[in-house]
């Protein structure tokens, strides 16, 4: 009976030790410009100094443990404490689509343009360029979340003139091929 346990016991232990080793880290997203859940800096909202109206500086993003096959990504930003003429819809701040796979990161302060110089579309409700966090200074702090999708698939998607028709066209594209997922969070309103 002892060797039978002893056997099952080993057996067990293999199958676990065999399962540790193939679990793939998760994606994950991170900025150096806050914490996760942490204030955004005004330097990367609408209030910043000298900041054209509606727009900001982009913070660096990087990613890591991207999914194998992975073609293209997908950044989304969004204030999910917005709603939009009492819809689900929330404010798109930064939608970035069609970046290559072989990039893991965005530098900051990406220029304002609908095509970036790497082939990916950006657009925001302020238009082709990054929208910074703008909470009211009288209201609560907003929840900005970043996400960045891995895809199996380039989109063949240009930008709309409409950032939320835009969006919505990028998300219907997107289903079926995300490979992969990463957050982040961060909170912001206008300083008093």
């Amino acid at each position: 009976m002892k060797k039978i346990l002893l056997t099952f016991v080993s057996f067990m232990t293999l199958i676990a030790l065999c399962n540790a080793q193939s679990v793939t880290p998760p994606m994950t997203l991170h900025t150096t410009a806050f914490e996760d859940g942490g204030i955004i800096p005004v330097k990367y909202s609408q209030a910043a100094e000298g900041a054209a109206p509606g727009e900001g500086t982009s913070p660096a993003l990087m990613w890591t443990n991207v999914p194998a096959g992975t073609k293209s990504f997908v950044l989304h930003m969004h204030d999910v404490d917005f709603a939009r003429e009492k819809t689900t819809d929330d404010q798109v701040h930064w939608l970035v689509w069609n970046i290559p796979a072989d990039k893991t990161a965005l530098p900051e302060g990406l220029p304002r343009g609908a095509q970036l110089p790497d082939g990916s579309y950006q657009i925001s409700v302020t238009g082709p360029v990054y929208r910074g966090p703008g909470a009211a200074a009288s209201g609560p702090l907003h929840h900005y979340v970043f996400e960045v999708y891995a895809l199996d698939i380039v989109l063949d998607q240009e930008p709309a003139a409409d950032a939320f028709l835009t969006r919505t066209a990028v998300m219907q594209a997107m289903q079926g091929h995300v490979v992969g997922k990463a957050a982040y969070v961060g909170r912001f309103r206008r300083p008093q």
